[in-house]
C-alpha cells in the first residue's frame, strides 16, 4: 500500500498493532534505556579498561545500516519525500554526529553531539512520534538509533572522560544557528517543516506554550541556551576535578598523619 504500509515485515497488520505511548512495549524500551545508562555509569571505571575502538566502529556501521535501511523502507513504501525525509531534524543531525564521533573520536564532534543527543533523542524516547509497534522494523530502528545515541554520549562522558565546557555551549548555539537559515531555505523549497521552523505541529506540543509563529522560534532559541547550560552544569569537568582534588587532599592528610 503506497503512502502507508499496512502489513509489516512480520505479517502483523498495522491497524491491529499500532504504537501507543507508555504502552508495555514503550515502557520496556524506557527500562532498557535507563538500565543501559545505569550500567555505563556504575561500571565506568571497568569499561575504561576495555578497548572500545572496534566496538565503536561496529556500532557506527550498524547505525549507517539501520538508517540506510530506513530510507530504503520509506522509498519502497512510497513515503520518502524531500519535505519530510531529509536528515535535517535534530535527531538526524545527532545520528550523523554520533557516527562521526565513533569513527574519529574527536572532542570537537563530542562537544556538539552531547547537546544534540541529550536535547533531541531523550525527548524522542520519552514521547515518540511513532506509528508502528514492535516487532515492526520502524519500531526497532527508532528505539535502537535513539537509545544508542544517548548511550554513546554517556559513554564518552563517563568512560572516555570527554567533558563539555562553557565554550561547548557557545559552539552548539552557533552550530544550530548556522544551520537555521539553511533549514529555512530547505523548508521554503520543499514545503517541509524541519525543526518546526515553518509552522507549529498540528498535534498538541510544547510549542503551543512558546507564542505564535514566528516568535516561538525566538523562544526556542532561549530554551536551547537554558537547556544547554543545564547540560553543561551537569556534565562539566569541574565536578570530576573537584572530587579528584578532595580525594588528593584526603590522601595527603593520611600521609602527613
Amino acid at each position: 500500500m503506497k503512502g502507508r504500509e499496512k502489513v509489516n515485515w512480520f505479517g502483523i497488520m498495522y491497524e491491529d498493532n499500532p504504537f501507543q505511548m507508555f504502552s508495555a512495549t514503550h515502557l520496556f524500551m524506557l527500562v532498557l534505556f535507563f538500565a543501559g545508562a545505569a550500567i555505563i555509569f556504575i561500571f565506568q571505571r571497568r569499561l575504561a579498561k576495555w578497548s572500545f575502538r572496534k566496538i565503536g566502529i561496529g556500532i557506527a556501521i550498524s547505525l549507517i545500516i539501520f538508517e540506510s535501511a530506513y530510507h530504503y523502507w520509506m522509498y519502497k513504501n512510497g513515503i520518502w519525500h524531500t519535505y519530510q525525509s531529509l536528515p535535517l531534524e535534530l535527531c538526524n543531525i545527532s545520528l550523523i554526529l554520533a557516527i562521526i564521533l565513533l569513527l574519529t573520536e574527536k572532542k570537537a564532534v563530542y562537544e556538539l553531539f552531547l547537546f544534540t543527543a541529550l536535547l533531541g533523542a531523550t525527548q524522542a524516547i520519552a514521547t515518540p512520534l511513532l506509528h508502528y509497534n514492535f516487532p515492526h522494523f520502524r519500531f526497532i530502528h527508532f528505539f535502537y538509533t535513539h537509545i544508542v545515541m544517548i548511550w554513546i554520549a554517556l559513554y564518552y562522558t563517563w568512560v572516555k572522560e570527554y567533558r563539555p565546557t562553557i565554550r561547548s555551549v557557545v559552539k552548539i548555539v552557533l552550530f544550530l544557528n548556522v544551520l537555521l537559515p539553511i533549514i529555512l531555505l530547505v523548508n521554503h523549497w520543499t514545503g517541509g517543516n524541519y525543526m518546526f521552523l515553518s509552522r507549529k505541529p498540528e498535534i498538541a506540543s510544547l510549542l503551543n506554550l512558546l507564542g505564535p509563529y514566528p516568535w516561538y522560534i525566538v523562544s526556542m532559541e532561549g530554551l536551547l541556551i537554558v537547556f544547554s547550560l543545564f547540560i553543561w552544569l551537569v556534565f562539566r569537568e569541574k565536578q570530576r576535578r573537584g572530587r579528584a582534588e578532595k580525594l588528593t587532599d584526603v590522601r595527603g592528610d593520611e600521609r602527613r598523619g
